[in-house]
């Protein structure tokens, strides 16, 4: 079964740091492209960051490339989305999905599994 579950989000202050993380099943993590996906309320859903899991290839959205890393444990079928410098216009609630192939990597209709979310809040 093809599975995603995200988890760590929470509310934190303007400036501070959060670390979510998406458990894959084998077949949604191996030799697939996850990607982190936010959609805050009233708004489309953003792609913000994706890693190849093959290799740990990674690309980010010029709006978060200096302040989110995304990584990976291949050991436990993990990627993080480690979020720093955090502002109130992060608030959204963040989905991690999974896809084959590296191209259209931050389209949202590219990817065919999602998890169910995970909701950040920052305050200022």
């Amino acid at each position: 079964q093809v599975q995603l579950v995200e988890s760590g989000g929470g509310s934190v202050q303007a400036g501070g740091s959060l670390t979510l993380s998406c458990e894959a099943s084998t077949s949604a993590y191996t030799g697939r492209c996850i990607a982190w996906f936010r959609q805050a309320p009233g708004k489309e859903r953003e792609g913000i960051a994706v890693i190849r899991t093959l290799d740990g290839r990674t690309y980010s959205a010029d709006s978060v490339k200096d302040r989110f890393t995304i990584s990976r444990d291949s050991a436990k079928k993990t990627v993080y989305l480690q979020m720093n410098s955090l502002k109130p216009e992060d608030t959204a609630m963040y989905y991690c999905a999974s896809k084959m192939g590296w191209y259209s990597v931050l389209a949202e209709n590219a990817y065919s599994t999602w998890g169910p979310g995970t909701q950040v809040t920052v305050s200022s």
